[in-house]
């Protein structure tokens, strides 16, 4: 069985995550989407609110399994036995940092190779931090996460009623 990770911090979930997501799990027979526990960042949302919210985008997808983990992606991937990560580039910047990651990864873990996937041209500039700048001015963020997330991150900032009076919707 080919199984993969695809890990990130997911915070919100956006349409290029989700495009990586559907795009992989073609690839594998078995895909964990990997939910990072960072305990040196303040996430927007809790890990639990992250994984739910993967389970409820993919929740068509038979094959991906959603998963939080903390500490080394190596070790999570050795528990789960798992030889493959995936991830996203958007651009050359990603490239950088993403292949000084893979590197360290691939001398901490032999075993383990990384893949990267090109994210679509449509979500090249697209990243969770837009998403939650725009949502905490009152942008409409519609456009770059999942319709099932867009009132949880306008909850996030109690602006799901700028929206509305933006769009002309009393």
């Amino acid at each position: 069985m080919k199984k993969a990770i695809y890990p990130g911090s997911f915070d919100p979930v956006t349409l290029g995550h989700l495009d990586i997501i559907r795009r992989s799990s073609k690839l594998v027979d078995h895909l964990i989407v990997g939910v990072l526990n960072n305990s040196g960042k303040s996430p927007l949302f809790s890990v639990d609110e992250r994984v739910n919210m993967l389970k409820e985008v993919t929740s068509d997808l038979d094959n991906v399994e959603i998963l939080s983990f903390s500490g080394l992606l190596v070790d999570f991937a050795r528990k789960h036995e798992v030889q493959t990560i995936i991830r996203g580039l958007r651009a050359v910047t990603d490239f950088e940092y993403e292949l000084a990651m893979s590197q360290t990864n691939r001398v901490a873990a032999p075993e383990v190779d990384t893949i990267f996937l090109n994210t679509s041209l449509k979500y090249a500039y697209l990243s969770s931090s837009i998403v939650k700048e725009m949502a905490m001015y009152g942008g409409d963020i519609s456009k770059f996460v999942p319709k099932l997330i867009v009132d949880k991150v306008y909850d996030k900032y109690n602006t799901a009623g700028e929206i509305s009076t933006l769009k002309g919707e009393d």
